[in-house]
């Protein structure tokens, strides 16, 4: 769990500044006790979300399947959402039982920014190889969060069973206007960005050069950093 904040709590995190009416968002934390199924619930405010591009360390998408990577920006928010089982080297010390303990993890989304930027960790380092993910990962023009909502997940934990995906919520709805690209290798590279104005009008950024594109260039992009925005705002 991150820091020590109180079971069932929410972090006290308070802003009026413009990025943080955007951007702050709610992600909630479940660890969850092998033991005794005790639950310890932590809420941390995030700005954007950073999914894993390599293979999964824990298996595919079904229990005992192998390692698999992501190919598109949905596996990877199962992936981000799915829970993970910590192990033997990482017990707790269980509120409930009051013994250390093995448990599961589970990240959801308890709220949901206005923007929602995710980053694709295009860029592996590690104490053996300096590597850039090149792999094509398909995102889509209009994104539905709500199979990733902590309500929803704790409502239906089963995810495989497709039920999470079932009865959307309008306001959980966001449609892509921007996207970051990092063309070259990890040691030369160079960015570019694809922008929407108004609707439907796409426009590839590359330096002071500036040109029409379309949806369907945007979408065969390599994409490092997504940007998408809430199809309907609610004001306070």
């Amino acid at each position: 769990m991150k820091g020590n904040s109180p079971s069932n709590g929410d972090s006290n995190h308070s802003c009026s500044c413009i990025i943080d009416q955007i951007f702050t968002g709610g992600l909630q934390s479940d660890v969850v006790c092998q033991a005794c199924n005790g639950v310890s619930t932590t809420i941390d405010p995030f700005w954007d979300i950073s999914l894993d591009l390599g293979p999964c360390p824990y298996g595919g998408k079904s229990k005992g399947a192998a390692p698999s990577a992501p190919t598109s920006l949905t596996d990877c928010l199962d992936r981000f959402t799915r829970p993970e089982h910590l192990g033997s080297s990482a017990k707790i010390k269980c509120s409930g039982c009051q013994t250390y303990q093995e448990s599961t993890k589970q990240l959801t989304m308890k709220k949901l920014p206005v923007v929602c930027s995710f980053h694709l960790k295009r860029f592996e380092h590690s104490n053996r190889l300096h590597k850039k993910i090149s792999t094509f990962i398909s995102f889509p023009e209009h994104l539905d969060m709500t199979p990733y909502m902590s309500n929803r997940r704790n409502n239906n934990n089963n995810h495989n069973n497709g039920l999470a995906h079932r009865n959307t919520d309008v306001n959980n709805r966001y449609s892509l206007f921007a996207v970051v690209n990092h063309v070259g290798s990890l040691d030369a590279g160079h960015y570019t960005a694809y922008v929407r104005q108004h609707r439907d009008q796409w426009y590839q950024c590359d330096d002071h050069l500036i040109t029409r594109a379309t949806i369907q260039d945007v979408l065969r992009s390599e994409g490092y950093l997504l940007f998408y925005h809430k199809q309907i705002l609610e004001y306070e």
